[in-house]
């Protein structure tokens, strides 16, 4: 019997997702009937799907509450991958704490919360004053970086030099007026030589990797669309960066995933530390890997046959 997919995505992204073409097809080639509905249309009935695949919902941020009641709705009549009790914890950035209580090494941040004074905040994290609040120990740094500790694509994020205080201050002030969570990291420079590496997982097993150039600019405006543009290219990771990355997913709660990517920058010391782990919605840029987009395929359908009744 054809197994019927849904790919679930955004009106906005679906067009600009360069991920859904090869998996539609790999899907399609493997027998299965495909959709890619948008999660927030209250036209689709979610039973009809045998699974349903977060892919490119990449408009949640700005309603994330709405979007994980939706998952939960959705969950209750579909097989939803990644899971609601994975996007719960992964939506939010504080789940950085989790990573280096671990011991997974994680980029330097000191978190900020509604109602704290955002200019004696950030005060003490440029002196390198750390408490409660921060994970990693937070060193001389020549720049910084303010973003949202639920965002998306760039947006909200912005890159500060010491002599940018009170523009920085402003604009941690505005996500705490707005009762919004904030992160401020040291900016850690060898990011502009060598890049990103994110490395993509498929249930639990390491499949591929690509470099991503660094995105947040000095005197940059805002990301205003969905995503920031990203300068992607192929990259074999390191030894280093491989144990890193199946670290971190060995402490994400709500598991196993069907998939994972996990953003990986180069310290001072040239070590891997975890700049974000995405289990939402992240790209996972099928075109640098051949094969790529099958192996995501057959372990949906692989997924499928393992949850279902004998006979189903």
């Amino acid at each position: 019997m054809a197994r019927t997919i849904a790919l679930v995505t955004a009106h906005e992204a679906r067009a600009l997702d360069e991920d859904l073409p090869p998996l539609v097809a790999a899907l399609r080639a493997l027998g299965a009937e495909v959709d890619t509905p948008s999660w927030d249309d209250p036209a689709i009935d979610w039973s009809r799907y045998d699974a349903s695949v977060i892919r490119s919902t990449w408009d949640y941020a700005d309603r994330v509450d709405e979007f994980l009641d939706w998952a939960e709705r959705a969950d209750a009549r579909t097989r939803l991958y990644n899971p609601p009790a994975v996007l719960r914890w992964n939506t939010d950035k504080h789940y950085l704490r989790d990573l280096a209580r671990a011991g997974v090494p994680v980029v330097p941040t000191r978190f900020v919360e509604p109602g704290e004074a955002p200019g004696d905040v950030l005060a003490s994290f440029l002196r390198g004053g750390t408490d409660a609040l921060s994970v990693g120990c937070v060193d001389r740094f020549d720049e910084f970086v303010v973003k949202p500790a639920v965002g998306a694509g760039s947006r909200d994020a912005a890159r500060y030099r010491w002599d940018e205080v009170l523009r920085a201050t402003n604009h941690l002030a505005r996500l705490l007026e707005a009762g919004r969570s904030v992160l401020l990291q040291p900016y850690l420079p060898r990011v502009d030589e060598v890049g990103e590496t994110a490395l993509i997982h498929v249930d639990g097993r390491f499949s591929h990797a690509f470099r991503k150039a660094a995105l947040l600019r000095l005197g940059g405006g805002l990301v205003t669309g969905l995503f920031a543009p990203e300068e992607i290219s192929a990259r074999q990771p390191g030894a280093d960066e491989l144990a890193v990355s199946a670290a971190a997913c060995a402490v994400i709660v709500g598991g196993p995933t069907l998939y994972a990517r996990v953003d990986l920058i180069r310290d001072g010391e040239g070590r891997p530390v975890v700049l974000e782990l995405e289990l939402a919605e992240p790209s996972l840029y099928f075109k640098f890997s051949a094969g790529s987009a099958e192996r995501f395929a057959r372990a949906i359908l692989e997924r499928i046959a393992r949850a279902a009744p004998a006979g189903g």
